[in-house]
């Protein structure tokens, strides 16, 4: 059974096919908002991996001319977030950066909040692993939103060293969209 579990894990495919479920439909980034959620940071307020990720295709995703304006979601990583997207072209007057949301939950309801009564179409830029999850949860507070994952567990797979760390983080993953499926977050 360990052998079984070992070889799944270190030399199928296992690893991406999960995290390609979890990212559900690549839809072309075109709305009037994109919402970019915050991830990990660093200590002294510097962008982790996953955090400076997203923040790097939510510029790529501005200079496509695919949006309008952009919110960043999430108390410590937003800040830093939105510091990466104006020093790299974005309008500091088209980023609006929340700080006091830590959940998924809490990025969904903070960003209604701040969307009410804006037309157009919402794009909703997380990592490919944790899409379905934010997806779920933005549509379940009544926002209407597009999915662009951005590649991150997807892209990561393909280093061999690394297939157990994100098993695990897939395994985290779809624990917590269990567990917000549960509560009637998602």
């Amino acid at each position: 059974m360990v052998g079984a579990l070992f070889l799944a894990v270190s030399v199928t495919p296992v690893v991406p096919w999960w995290a390609v479920h979890l990212a559900g439909r690549w839809e072309e980034a075109r709305g009037e908002t994109l919402i970019v959620l915050g991830g990990d940071s660093v200590d002294g307020g510097m962008l982790g991996y996953s955090s400076y990720n997203r923040s790097y295709h939510a510029v790529q995703v501005w200079r496509e001319g695919g949006v309008g304006e952009v919110l960043i979601l999430g108390r410590k990583a937003s800040p830093p977030m939105r510091e990466y997207l104006i020093q790299h072209g974005v309008p500091a007057e088209k980023v609006v950066a929340e700080d006091g949301s830590e959940t998924t939950r809490e990025n969904a309801l903070a960003a209604k909040r701040l969307l009410a009564g804006k037309a157009g179409k919402k794009v909703l830029l997380t990592s490919d692993f944790h899409m379905a999850r934010a997806a779920a949860v933005f549509r379940k507070v009544g926002l209407d939103v597009v999915t662009a994952p951005c590649p991150d567990v997807g892209k990561r797979a393909g280093k061999w060293a690394e297939r157990w760390g994100l098993a695990w983080e897939l395994g985290m993953e779809t624990g917590k969209g269990w567990g917000y499926w549960w509560r009637g977050w998602s």
